[in-house]
């Protein structure tokens, strides 16, 4: 449901003025400590930036999908460490208790989440389980009132500093494939649920990734998503298309932050005995980056819009997934050579944005399986 275009100007403003004022100006702190500083992962919480999309009535904002995407256009002006922080507990991991959680889930989990007491991570990839989601080996075996999680998952996104796991596990044969995976709603401290070492990664400094190892952790029937079994991958692919199109606006946002970044340099630049934004193929580069981040935030307003309508979006989402992080890709490229030799140091933003951004095009689907989603949808429509 939408906000009153008042609240949501408030909102939206008072996340501009945090991304400007607060976020922007810790980036290279971020970047070197590899942390979100307390106080800052404070001020998130206190606007709001962890119930984004959580109703209202569990203490969030409850956006629409053209609202959310609004926002992520602001915060993607940050580093993206900022966004990861909460874009988790905000999308697949508290989405999934939204969409088909029980009454008593929802309200034990909900209203922690939208206000950032805890933090959500989503458990689903595994060492030999990536694009193939549907072939996870992590095992949960019913035991009487109680299940037994054996498998361990990869690449989870603020495990380290997650309350709840939604962990996606097989209830049925290898052969059932998706119909055999079932969610678990698994707490921190859990006894059988560890951490492995902490992820060294190419960027994304800040945000945190670890592997998450099951040994007999035993959790109690009730922690089983929706209470059935055999429907969590369904449940997972849901929460994906909004998952896509939130990764979509983000990687529009950076695209806009790095074209400022950019053109600002250009004029600021003198070369040949005025600044190289005189020179045309420059401004080539530039008149490309602002066409392909123009598309893509016209893709994503209009998926989103059709989401909120109602309309189903899977292929659209994709479309918007692979479209915008490639795009953001090319033009951080672009944003590199303009800067020139300034662009591979350090003391720029700009090469950390190139680091950062390459990880859009990996995670919530690679640009393949988004190829692959597209094409089938386009069959499928065709056929019907």
């Amino acid at each position: 449901m939408a906000m009153d275009e008042d609240t949501f100007e408030q909102v939206i403003g008072a996340i501009r003025r945090f991304v400007r004022e607060v976020m922007i100006p810790a980036e290279a702190r971020v970047e070197e400590e590899d942390r979100i500083p307390p106080e800052i992962l404070a001020g998130m919480k206190n606007i709001g930036l962890f119930g984004l999309t959580i109703p209202e009535e569990y203490g969030g904002f409850g956006m629409s999908m053209s609202e959310e995407a609004a926002v992520l256009f602001e915060i993607g002006q940050a580093a993206p460490a900022f966004r990861s922080a909460f874009a988790t507990t905000v999308g697949i991991a508290s989405q999934g208790i939204v969409l088909d959680g029980t009454p008593e889930q929802k309200q034990r989990y909900l209203p922690r989440l939208a206000t950032g007491e805890i933090i959500g991570a989503f458990a689903l990839t595994e060492p030999d389980a990536g694009s193939d989601a549907a072939s996870i080996r992590t095992s949960a075996r019913r035991e009487g009132e109680a299940y037994l999680i054996n498998g361990t998952k990869r690449f989870i996104t603020n495990a380290p500093e997650a309350g709840v796991f939604t962990v996606f596990a097989r209830t049925g044969t290898t052969d059932a494939r998706a119909n055999g995976i079932s969610a678990f709603l698994v707490e921190a401290g859990t006894p059988g649920l560890s951490l492995g070492g902490p992820d060294r990664k190419m960027g994304h400094h800040g945000s945190h990734t670890c592997d998450v190892i099951f040994e007999n952790c035993r959790v109690p029937a009730s922690a089983l998503l929706g209470g059935k079994e055999g429907v969590g991958f369904k449940t997972a692919m849901k929460a994906l298309d909004r998952g896509r199109l939130h990764i979509a606006a983000a990687s529009v946002g950076v695209a806009e932050r790095l074209i400022g970044d950019a053109l600002r340099y250009a004029l600021d630049r003198r070369q040949f005995g005025k600044p190289i934004a005189d020179f045309e193929l420059v401004q080539a580069m530039l008149a490309d980056c602002r066409t392909e981040s123009y598309a893509g935030r016209c893709m994503v307003e209009d998926a989103a819009r059709r989401r909120d309508a109602g309309e189903p979006v899977a292929g659209l989402a994709s479309c918007c997934k692979y479209f915008c992080t490639e795009m953001v890709g090319r033009v951080a490229d672009r944003a590199v050579q303009i800067h020139g030799g300034s662009g591979y140091m350090k003391d720029f933003r700009v090469e950390q944005f190139y680091r950062d951004v390459r990880l859009y095009r990996l995670y919530e689907g690679t640009s393949q399986i988004q190829q692959l989603i597209i094409a089938r949808d386009m069959i499928r429509s065709a056929r019907a």
